[in-house]
């Protein structure tokens, strides 16, 4: 394990800034929608190298920090910002995965002539320069603050329609949302009051301070309902489902991109930089989050089974999926950690695959319902065979993405002796298929109606972006560490929670 070097760097806040520095130019050129789209492209364009110049330094142990504002004298009262190993990783796919969803954007909102696309695009910029703030947050304080801007910014993408369901969506989804920051409020105050800092830490910060039992088990309830919200854990996904009234590229940025991945990655932190593995075991708390994670994958799935809907099958599949990612982190093994953290980028890729061929199937053909899908791999054969390669991914099938971090899940399990916990995650791996392959035999199996002759792809606009994140799928299933050295820092973060040698990396459980 590299010792870690700190050093002073205005380039995490400079990758926060740039998609807000667009909004004022995206509401400027409202009227000229090429440059409005220009700006939204361009902002995305510079965001991802940035984030990318963070990453050699990460990789040799060196985390860049800035401070956006001292609040007190105490140094732990800040806005500050940290780019470490797991906030690279939540970068680095947000980043990423924003130019594909840009260049999807402007494809959807002109096929579907979608109104009000200036304020789209703008609250999409703030979404993602929020999602950076998350991720590049050095405490608790700042994450609270760029949290609460995520969940207000992404109010108005999905209430976008204004019609009566849309509305009714948007108060829910607020609703949970700021119950949920007020629950993190109470959480952080009690956290300060125990531990005297709010300084993300490696293993935990409450180490070598006599905790109160029945205290320590509130303030992790709080925390985990507080990010809970977001990562759909149940019973608090129920906003989830119901915001797929938006835009299909909205749910594309809540699915896999920001809004529930910045929950999970809220849970990492919880789990693994303020309680640390060795309070979460001393109090059974990773038994509290092991129950609740290992029920939401399994229900969701059953679920999804009963949904004719597209989206909202997706939306349930997302919803027992983010629950692998919390139960990988439950198993408080590093494996399990791993795996939590692969498939968080792992989930991301091939769930905005399915998503951007739900939105190109509504756009060209207008349907939503996976019994209308009858014959339509025949006339969009590349959204199609994409679909099949993000539903065989997600089933668990080898050799996409999402199968390597499965297969680091289980072995998580096994090295916690948890074989209850295994038998969930190959459950719904069955679970998974029984709810996916269906779509894809109906695709291409079944004849489909003299309507689908008139027929063809998408815009390129879409269909490209779809061929990339399905081959991206491919590839990172393939060799994970191929392009963003995805493997190496999973792995690091879980050497750093679990105090573990280099040679945890070295040697591994994956070739």
């Amino acid at each position: 394990m590299h010792e870690i070097v700190t050093y002073t760097s205005s380039v995490p806040f400079l990758a926060v800034l740039v998609s807000l520095a667009a909004v004022p130019l995206i509401y400027a050129s409202s009227n000229r929608p090429n440059m409005r789209e220009f700006w939204t492209l361009a902002a995305a364009f510079i965001k991802f190298p940035l984030v990318l110049s963070l990453l050699p330094g990460v990789m040799a142990g060196e985390v860049a920090e800035f401070t956006i504002v001292q609040i007190s004298a105490s140094p732990d009262i800040a806005l500050k910002l940290r780019a470490d190993g797991v906030g690279m990783l939540f970068a680095v796919v947000a980043s990423g995965l924003w130019i594909l969803t840009s260049f999807y954007s402007i494809g959807y909102m002109r096929g579907a002539n979608e109104k009000k696309q200036t304020r789209y695009f703008a609250s999409f910029a703030v979404c993602l320069s929020a999602t950076i703030g998350i991720a590049f947050s050095a405490n608790l304080l700042t994450f609270l603050i760029f949290y609460e801007i995520l969940s207000l910014a992404t109010y108005p993408l999905v209430i976008h329609k204004e019609n009566q369901e849309a509305m009714r969506s948007g108060r829910q989804y607020l609703l949970y949302a700021m119950s949920a920051g007020v629950l993190l409020i109470a959480a952080i105050g009690i956290t300060y009051s125990i531990a005297g800092t709010l300084d993300f830490n490696p293993g935990g910060i409450f180490g070598g301070i006599v905790l109160d039992p029945v205290l320590i088990k509130v303030v992790f309830i709080l925390f985990i309902a507080g990010v809970g919200v977001k990562a759909g854990i149940m019973p608090l996904q129920s906003w989830l489902p119901a915001a797929m009234v938006a835009p299909t590229p909205v749910s594309a940025l809540l699915h896999a991109v920001a809004v529930v991945k910045a929950g999970v990655f809220g849970v990492i932190r919880v789990v693994g930089f303020i309680f640390g593995p060795e309070v979460m075991q001393e109090f059974s708390l990773n038994l509290i989050l092991a129950t609740f994670s290992g029920a939401t994958v399994i229900l969701a799935s059953l679920i999804a089974l009963n949904q004719d809907d597209l989206k909202r099958r997706l939306a349930y599949s997302t919803v027992g999926h983010l629950s692998y990612i919390v139960l990988g982190v439950a198993l408080l093994t590093p494996e399990g950690f791993t795996g939590g953290l692969l498939h968080l980028s792992n989930h991301a890729t091939t769930k905005i695959c399915l998503f951007f061929c739900a939105g190109a199937i509504y756009v060209n053909l207008h349907k939503t319902k996976i019994s209308q899908l009858d014959g339509i791999g025949r006339v969009m054969p590349w959204t199609m065979g994409a679909f099949t390669i993000g539903a065989l991914g997600l089933a668990g099938v080898p050799p996409i993405n999402a199968f390597v971090s499965k297969w680091f899940l289980c072995q998580g399990a096994m090295a916690a002796d948890q074989t209850i916990i295994l038998g969930i995650f190959l459950l719904s791996g069955l679970l998974n298929a029984a709810y996916f392959f269906p779509i894809v035999q109906r695709a291409f199996f079944r004849p489909g109606g003299k309507d689908l002759e008139k027929h063809g792809e998408a815009s390129p606009f879409m269909v490209v972006p779809i061929c990339i994140v399905a081959t991206l799928s491919v590839l990172l299933g393939l060799q994970p560490n191929l392009f963003l050295n995805l493997y190496d820092l999973a792995a690091g973060i879980s050497q750093s929670v679990f105090h573990l040698p280099a040679v945890f990396i070295a040697s591994g459980v994956w070739p």
